[in-house]
């Protein structure tokens, strides 16, 4: 049997076992941490050199020079012409649907005058512009995910990022044709089958081949994630994610089969990501725990989804769909599925979810591939405060402000009358010079 925790919010110990269900600290090993810190100083240090030990030393890739690990456009091209028709039809339509959605995310620049007593002639605006450059970061080997380039790029592509610079791990040089197709249709510059940290450290530092970027996105594995937490300030980064989360609230009539299947679609990402059901029927909650259990010996992956189910997964039951909805908030998962007759009515009542599914054939999965928003989502909590990727990612904004010079003295008296009071006569006098003059 699966050893799912089963948790029901009327007991009095609830709360205590939620928080530790959830309890998930991004520790920060320390040998992580050390191997990490010294590839990031290496690479800084001596470039190329450094990049091509670390891949023969951790892929197997015996390239003598930097030109070796760059995959030329020629050959991305080739792998989207040569896939089965299904195939790049399914990739091309994805793509066409995330770009879609992507668009109506763009920033415009704006500004307008401020027509107020002794301020008239002053301009204020925001200008919009986008990075220059990204740096893609795309797991490979085992876990390798077209999708992963298609929703990391085409919203960089929509904000007018000028520049895409890939880079993919290859180990014993496995390419995925797929991901290499994705990266031609969306259309990346360059492609660099390196990994891991010295990858991250490449983009964030330059080396005399791979240019430095201004922001790195994409998942990766403890070193990718220490690393992009340790260059944080030399470029911007997506997130640091945790571990996939789905989060199901279900009114008791959805197939118990499709539930325990979205269950699972979370839990075999690895052993450590988590899978909940909060539902008011306890009957129906026992049906899906038979589902999950007549299902499992049917799944490739079944030993990495029982894990996942036996550490972190469980089965809820609450008192009505209210509760589950206040629960939900708390918990604030990457993916929300309304399982639910009226599904609508009750979004307004989840304020915090990376992504919301609404009603029973909306699932998860859909998300993750071709429905159009981003599957790049916060996770561990952090939709409380955080978004999903998007166009808003790839673009800055710039404050504009023209004084004239009769606002000039309006404004330069408050503004010298507050730098007095912090004690930055400098300030003040710079403000003074202009009502004096």
């Amino acid at each position: 049997m699966i050893a799912i925790k089963r948790l029901n919010s009327a007991d009095a110990d609830f709360a205590t076992r939620l928080d530790a269900l959830l309890a998930f600290e991004a520790t920060q090993d320390e040998g992580i941490e050390r191997t990490v810190a010294d590839i990031l100083a290496d690479v800084r240090a001596r470039g190329d050199a450094a990049v091509i030990e670390y891949t023969q030393r951790f892929d197997g890739l015996q390239a003598s020079s930097m030109t070796a690990l760059e995959i030329p456009q020629k050959a991305l091209q080739e792998a989207l012409h040569g896939l089965p028709v299904a195939q790049r039809q399914a990739l091309e339509a994805a793509a066409s649907r995330v770009r879609s959605y992507h668009q109506r995310q763009t920033l415009q620049s704006w500004q307008y005058e401020d027509d107020g007593a002794g301020t008239r002639g002053t301009m204020l605006g925001q200008k919009i512009t986008p990075l220059d450059r990204v740096g893609l970061y795309v797991p490979g080997g085992k876990a390798s995910y077209p999708s992963s380039v298609l929703m990391n790029a085409i919203p960089a592509r929509v904000a007018g990022v000028g520049e895409l610079i890939m880079v993919v791990p290859t180990p014993a040089g496995e390419q995925n044709p797929l991901v290499l197709a994705a990266a031609a249709l969306v259309g990346v510059d360059r492609v660099f089958t390196i990994g891991g940290a010295q990858a991250v450290a490449a983009l964030a530092y330059g080396t005399q081949t791979v240019p430095p970027v201004d922001k790195i996105v994409g998942p990766g594995n403890a070193y990718v994630a220490a690393a992009k937490r340790r260059v944080f300030g030399v470029v911007g980064i997506d997130m640091v994610a945790g571990p996939s989360e789905i989060l199901v609230i279900c009114d008791g009539h959805t197939d118990p089969d499709w539930v325990a299947m979205d269950l699972f679609s979370q839990a075999e990402h690895d052993e450590l990501a988590q899978s909940l059901l909060l539902c008011p029927d306890a009957a129906y909650i026992e049906r899906v725990a038979a589902a999950l259990e007549r299902l499992l010996p049917t799944m490739p992956r079944r030993q990495v989804i029982r894990a996942a189910l036996e550490n972190r997964g469980a089965l809820i039951e609450v008192r009505d769909l209210d509760e589950a909805c206040r629960i939900a908030n708390r918990i604030a998962p990457e993916h929300l599925e309304l399982s639910l007759e009226d599904a609508e009515a009750w979004v307004a009542k989840i304020d915090h979810a990376g992504a919301i599914f609404i009603g029973r054939y909306s699932s998860e999965s859909l998300g993750d591939y071709c429905a159009g928003p981003n599957h790049v989502l916060p996770t561990s909590g952090s939709a409380r405060f955080s978004s999903p990727l998007g166009v808003y990612d790839f673009q800055k904004r710039t404050s504009l402000i023209r004084v004239s010079q009769a606002a000039s003295k309006t404004l330069g008296r408050i503004a010298a009358t507050l730098a007095y009071g912090e004690g930055l006569p400098a300030h003040a006098r710079s403000a003074e010079y202009r009502i004096e003059s």
